[in-house]
């Protein structure tokens, strides 16, 4: 059967806790803040491929979860990244992306000319010390 048409939904995986943590040694007086970012969360990731012909791997699963991002620890230790999420589909392909509530919806189209070209519509997020910097 010949599927042209599908509709999933994708959610990239959220950044990691930071963690709040403050250098503590004997002979340092007031040491300061240590604590380390959270890891980035995974994205959904589209691929062309020219072995594919039509949606019907895409079309039986609707949904598509990136992975979180690991927590941050003492020390300024980074958390573990999340896996990114990736879906092959065939060459010009078309992905219609509607992100934002109902009353403000944000819609961008994405094109995939050749073979191997990539397209992120979904992408991970950041928490912690990286906006303070």
């Amino acid at each position: 059967m010949f599927i042209d048409f599908t509709k999933v939904e994708l959610t990239a995986g959220k950044g990691g806790r930071g963690a709040v943590h403050f250098r503590r040694e004997k002979f340092v007086p007031k040491g300061g803040p240590d604590g380390g970012d959270g890891g980035r969360g995974g994205h959904i990731v589209f691929i062309a491929d020219a072995n594919l012909h039509t949606l019907h791997d895409v079309r039986y699963r609707k949904k598509y979860r990136a992975d979180e991002g690991g927590a941050g620890g003492g020390s300024r230790k980074t958390g573990k990244n999340g896996k990114n999420v990736t879906v092959r589909v065939p060459v010009e392909n078309l992905l219609l992306s509607v992100m934002g509530a109902e009353g403000e919806k944000e819609i961008s189209v994405l094109n995939l000319p050749r073979t191997g070209h990539r397209e992120k519509p979904s992408l991970g997020k950041r928490e912690n010390q990286v906006y303070l910097r």
